[in-house]
């Protein structure tokens, strides 16, 4: 890894897995200048405004007409910096940090004081023109916008700053309610002709369920949440097509989560490695995984072989994956933070490129 691997892996893989007194201070001081040359994280630290955003949005994953959204948006761009090994000190984090932190206020755009309302409409960021003459999905952005905030700065090591705290416990304390309602069996219903998950439904959401895998303080805090949360996520995801009704405005799930997100071709195998990465360090961080004996015929690494859900359920071997000169490919709108991974320089398993 430390001779293949692209300058932001063999950066963190030094700093992370070396142990500290092992390391080598010139061979350090050249793996952060390389790293703060590599041309990716240059890019987009060009791409953000002086706002402290990305693409003029909070929460795009890529492009998407319906959503507003033209380019990869502020909390993917900020997260996919700190899987590149960027420093956290770096100035576009704190031009970003100020922007997510007013993010996490509780100001709705139907407050009664009018400034208030204004300024809670100019924190929809792509939302923002839409949701002055919608307020339902004004008030459907908040939530995402703050989730997505808090999904990010969690992740940017702020896990004990009182206003992010607050607002996880807010979060994990709406999701929990709805785990013990009768709508996380029954979550949909009919409108527009059209099948919608139900207004009054909060599930997790890809942010809620990041965000707390990097706050350890908050899942010990919460330990029966988190349990229910992994016994939810031990069943699949339902197949069947449905639109998020935010106000008036029918739109696409990109961000809830119904279940188990990875899914299996007809043999079992899960096919999006990308996505099965990311979801099994968001289940082991939250503590949902454990160690398993490999079932029979798995290969060394297979997730399989690693990895159980909380509820004893085993999944199926996953294939053995090629070798390969890109990323593999994947489906998720969740890739951001896997991009990292995407300039690797692949070695063959005797270590010839």
């Amino acid at each position: 890894m430390l001779e293949a691997a692209s300058p932001p892996i063999q950066y963190r893989a030094y700093t992370e897995v070396v142990p500290e007194s092992a390391r080598d201070p010139e061979r350090l001081a050249a793996l952060r200048q390389a790293l703060l040359a590599y041309k990716i994280p240059r890019e987009i630290l060009r791409r953000q405004k002086s706002t402290g955003l990305w693409g003029t949005n909070l929460l795009g994953p890529g492009l998407s007409k319906a959503h507003g959204w033209s380019e990869i948006g502020t909390v993917y761009q900020y997260r996919r910096l700190l899987e590149l090994g960027w420093p956290p000190e770096d100035r576009a984090f704190r031009l970003a940090d100020r922007w997510l932190f007013q993010i996490l206020s509780r100001i709705e755009p139907d407050d009664p004081d009018r400034d208030v309302a204004q300024r809670a409409i100019e924190l929809l960021a792509e939302f923002q023109k839409a949701g002055k003459a919608d307020l339902g999905l004004a008030r459907w952005a908040r939530r995402m916008g703050r989730e997505g905030a808090a999904c990010a700065l969690a992740r940017g090591g702020h896990g004990e700053d009182p206003r992010l705290r607050g607002n996880a416990h807010r979060t994990a304390s709406d999701i929990s309610q709805f785990l013990r309602s009768e709508l996380a069996e029954k979550p949909f219903k009919k409108a527009h002709g059209k099948t919608v998950l139900d207004p009054a439904a909060n599930p997790p959401t890809i942010f809620a369920v990041e965000m707390l895998a990097f706050l350890p303080s908050l899942q010990r805090e919460r330990a029966g949440f988190v349990e229910r949360l992994g016994r939810y996520f031990s069943s699949p995801a339902p197949r069947r097509a449905f639109y998020i009704l935010a106000g008036k405005k029918l739109l696409k799930p990109v961000f809830e989560l119904l279940g188990d997100p990875m899914r299996a071709d007809a043999q079992g195998h899960v096919r999006d490695v990308p996505l099965a990465v990311y979801w099994i360090e968001l289940m082991t961080r939250l503590g949902l995984t454990r160690q398993a004996p490999a079932p029979p015929g798995c290969w060394p690494g297979c997730s399989a072989s690693a990895t159980t859900r909380a509820s004893g359920a085993r999944r199926a071997c996953a294939p053995r994956p090629r070798l390969r000169r890109c990323s593999p490919p994947t489906t998720s709108p969740w890739k951001g933070p896997e991009r990292v991974r995407r300039n690797a320089r692949p070695t063959s398993p005797s270590g010839s490129r």
